[in-house]
């Protein structure tokens, strides 16, 4: 089933309107893009109807729909910060420094011992969230 486009009036900041169509997109896009995975999965999901889940959480919590798309647009947009919030930007650096320097060797061993190590990091930040009595 291919969802009839919806159409959205956004306040933006209380003062103006924006309208938009939201409408599934399926490509194309070159090989070469640097940025196919996110258009792949933005395909994939291309044939889905999101107001079939929102009006039913709508009915469900008794919030209107075009709040709830208005939240879950603003949530979705800045879940990068919240991210960035969530971890610090020293553990964001450190996260990130393992591949930056696999890359810069070029070598797929250097690629995995990267992968290896930054599981382990992760591994390490859920020790609390998995073994909660672990720290006095």
């Amino acid at each position: 089933m291919v969802p009839i486009p919806l159409t959205v009036a956004l306040l933006r900041m209380q003062k103006d309107s924006v309208t938009l169509t939201v409408r599934g997109w399926t490509g194309p896009w070159p090989d070469d893009d640097k940025d196919a995975n996110f258009k792949a999965e933005i395909a994939a999901h291309a044939h889905l109807d999101p107001l079939a889940t929102i009006t039913t959480l709508s009915n469900s919590i008794d919030v209107p729909v075009g709040s709830l798309v208005h939240y879950v647009l603003t949530r979705w947009a800045s879940e990068g910060s919240s991210g960035l919030l969530e971890l610090g930007p020293r553990m964001t650096r450190r996260l990130r420094e393992p591949f930056t320097e696999a890359e810069e060797a070029g070598t797929d061993e250097a690629r995995l011992a990267a992968y290896e190590q930054v599981r382990q990091m992760v591994e390490w930040l859920n020790v609390p969230l998995d073994q909660p009595d672990v720290y006095p």
